[in-house]
């Protein structure tokens, strides 16, 4: 369930023979905001003459890819190959070229498009997900240091705390280090803790 994917939207660009290659970098979550994301990026670059992508997303194992009047194979693949070698999946990667006058060949466009890809990639936050689950955990204030210090000692992280009649924490915490850690809870309150658990998820502990 675990896999790698970019934090937020990043940008870089190379110029090669006179031509200007930004490559554009973003998470996305369905088929519906990859497209609206590739649309926003030529909105942004309408006078240039090439605006080549390539998806890949975990929902429905979709990949998609356009060359976008380039010659066939030199743009859409040679992105979708930056992405897959790198293990990315929910994100999309556009390449807007503005053409500087000097034909590049089939081999001078693939290797440009493939590098300005993956100058994108690096220029992202990659981000691996693991399968987790958040727990809500209240108690009364008298064992609020003891559950802080249990969570930290079993790996969760703390997402949120409510001070209110009594103290509710929001954590997250690894799927395999889940049951452990909801039974250390319970054992160093006495039973004095109520623990939800929400559905298996995948959560970003970077």
């Amino acid at each position: 369930m675990s896999y790698k994917t970019v934090r937020k939207r990043a940008r870089d660009s190379i110029t090669i023979e006179k031509s200007e290659f930004i490559g554009v970098i973003a998470p996305v979550r369905t088929d519906e905001e990859a497209v609206a994301f590739i649309e926003s990026v030529r909105a942004e670059n309408r006078k240039a003459r090439h605006n080549c992508y390539a998806y890949v997303l975990r929902e429905n194992f979709i990949s998609r890819y356009s060359d976008d009047g380039e010659p066939q194979g030199t743009a859409g693949l040679p992105i979708l190959d930056v992405i897959q070698k790198n293990g990315l999946t929910d994100v999309v990667i556009i390449v807007t070229r503005y053409f500087g006058g000097i034909l590049l060949g089939k081999g001078g466009l693939t290797r440009a498009y493939s590098n300005a890809a993956s100058l994108a990639v690096n220029a992202a936050e990659v981000v691996e997900m693991l399968s987790g689950f958040y727990l809500t955990i209240e108690s009364d204030y008298s064992w609020y240091e003891r559950i802080i210090r249990c969570l930290g000692e079993q790996g969760a992280r703390v997402d949120q705390t409510e001070f209110t009649e009594n103290v509710k924490i929001t954590a997250a915490i690894r799927a395999e280090a889940s049951d452990r850690l909801m039974d250390a809870l319970v054992d160093i309150t006495n039973g004095g803790v109520r623990i939800v658990k929400s559905d298996e998820t995948t959560i970003d502990f970077s």
